[in-house]
Parts: structure tokens; C-alpha cells; sequence
């Protein structure tokens, strides 16, 4: 597996290593040793899927608080997503900005994403199977989101939305701002 660094600290793409032959193709997509040998020493302890059936779907952005934060691998097992992640850790050189990365069935990338960020994607294409590991269990006490057209995070979904309105959750459409949210990372500690 080819880790490979983000604008983000910690946050990472993955590629890994495909074997193919005329039946088709084998893959890992998650190895504890491996995994170690990138830097990522995550125990993961749930595994989550989700289908978006309509391109323009927009999930996110999302988080849990402390002590119920979550660290993410997620890739995308059928169709195409933009996925981004956005630093939320107080204290960061790089707070409130954001990264994203391609994720598709045909390039099958992952995107690791650490404690104290949220997370969103959105489809670029209808039938979208979106699957992610979580090293904490889900907790909706603690959830929490931003919203996805945030001013000073910018998230540049624009051009990918192509002048279409993204379909969005009620929880999404009513998400607070950046400054309004209540997230409780800090830098360093997560």
C-alpha cells in the first residue's frame, strides 16, 4: 500500500495494490501490519455503508465531539465521489481549511481521515456505494455537522455541482456555521 500526505496533517490518500488477472481482481483493503507500517495505528470497531442513488447527493460535513470522536478509512466501492475532509482541531495551523480527494470503483483509492476533522462527500455519479471504517463506536449524542457551503471554509463543490442544487439531508440543510458549531477538538490532543 502507497500512502500519500494531504495538505492536512493526517489526513492521507491510500492507494493499494491491486492484482488482476482474467478473472478479474484481488485487493487489500485494510491490514492491521500494514496499516502499522504507514503510521496508521487506528483500531477500527465499526463498519459502515452507505448508497446515494442520485448524482449530486451531498453528505456531510459531519463529525462526532470528544470523547466519542472517530477516525475514518473510507473509499467508495461502486460509482464516483469527491470526498473532503476539514481540520477542526483548535489550535491548528491549518483549522477550518479544507482537502478533498477523488475516490471511485475504478481507481480505488482510500481516504484516511483522523480524529478531528468532519467529513462529507458528494456523488458525481447516480448508484453511489460508499463504504468507511470508524475506530469509534457511532454515538448521536455527540454528532455533529457544519454546514457543506460554509464562507469561511469554501469548500469549492461548485464546479463539481455543475450549477445544480445538491441534494442534501434535512440534519445538512440546517447545519450551523464554522463559528456556530460546537465542536471540541483540540490541537495535539486527538
Amino acid at each position: 500500500m502507497k500512502k500519500i500526505e494531504t495538505e492536512l496533517e493526517g489526513v492521507y490518500i491510500i492507494e493499494p495494490e491491486c492484482f488482476g488477472d482474467h478473472r478479474g481482481w484481488f485487493m487489500e483493503t485494510y491490514n492491521k501490519e500494514k496499516f502499522h507500517e504507514l503510521g496508521i495505528d487506528n483500531i477500527f470497531v465499526q463498519d459502515n455503508m452507505s448508497f446515494s442513488a442520485q448524482k449530486g447527493t451531498l453528505r456531510g460535513l459531519h463529525y462526532q465531539r470528544s470523547p466519542y470522536a472517530q477516525a475514518k478509512l473510507v473509499r467508495c466501492t461502486k460509482g464516483t465521489v469527491i470526498d473532503v475532509a476539514v481540520d477542526l482541531r483548535k489550535g491548528s495551523p491549518t483549522y477550518g481549511k479544507w482537502t478533498s480527494c477523488l475516490l471511485s470503483e475504478e481507481n480505488k483509492r482510500m481516504f484516511f481521515i483522523p480524529r478531528g476533522m468532519a467529513h462529507g462527500f458528494l456523488t458525481l455519479t447516480d448508484n453511489v456505494e460508499f463504504q468507511y471504517k470508524c475506530d469509534n463506536l457511532y454515538n448521536k449524542a455527540s454528532e455533529g455537522g457544519i454546514r457543506y457551503d460554509d464562507s469561511t471554509i469554501n469548500v469549492d463543490w461548485g464546479a463539481l455541482l455543475n450549477g445544480i442544487e445538491p441534494i442534501l439531508s434535512e440534519k445538512d440543510t440546517k447545519a450551523p456555521s464554522l463559528e456556530e458549531c460546537n465542536a471540541n477538538f483540540i490541537y495535539g490532543e486527538n
